[in-house]
């Protein structure tokens, strides 16, 4: 779908649209989910803050501005609603007892895991997901979303130079933690971006 189609939809939502609603989602569902799934710890959670995005989708859609790139508003919008989510979790896991948290950890095989071992190498996935949050969402924006510094920079609301360093941090966290060699082509890491930027 073009920019344009996906704009006209845009604005038949604000009209209150239930159409043009399940045509937004359905062009930006699958790139959500995955988002997500990359950035949310606890993968039971993914469903749950996807829903999140969507419902702060309706509430913000006012303030998107035309001249821009949906996609990249979407992805920003997606990233501050993990991070909202991650937060609430955080303030949970002060108030409940420990041993009550570690019940609801138990591994299980869903259709998430099973659909990102398919999509990703899952020892580099594993590592991303190991990487404190702000490194793992310079990692993601960058080589999933193959967005630029700068465009990464103005996504996160920090300088182009603090993007380049945790970018710099966590390629090098992730090279020492690995069992093989990343290579340029794994799970999207193409030229290096630092020789490119």
């Amino acid at each position: 779908m073009t920019e344009q189609a996906l704009h006209e939809s845009i604005r038949q939502m604000t009209e209150g649209s239930k159409e043009a609603f399940r045509i937004v989602y359905d062009q930006s569902k699958e790139e959500v989910f995955r988002t997500v799934s990359l950035l949310v710890n606890n993968k039971q959670d993914v469903n749950d803050v996807v829903n999140e995005v969507y419902m702060e989708l309706c509430k913000s859609l006012s303030k998107y501005d035309f001249n821009k790139p949906f996609r990249s508003w979407l992805t920003g919008l997606t990233i501050r609603q993990v991070h909202n989510w991650n937060r609430k979790l955080w303030r949970r896991f002060r108030l409940h007892e420990r041993s009550v948290r570690m019940e609801l950890h138990e591994p299980s095989v869903d259709a998430e895991s099973l659909y990102l071992r398919n999509e990703h190498r899952s020892e580099l996935i594993q590592l991303v997901q190991g990487l404190n949050y702000k490194h793992r969402c310079v990692i993601v924006l960058r080589y999933y979303h193959e967005y630029s510094f700068e465009e990464i920079a103005e996504l996160l609301g920090i300088p182009v130079g603090t993007v380049k360093s945790r970018h710099h941090t966590a390629l090098n966290k992730l090279r020492q933690q690995s069992t093989n060699p990343i290579t340029d082509d794994e799970g999207g890491f193409s030229t290096c971006p630092s020789k490119i930027n």
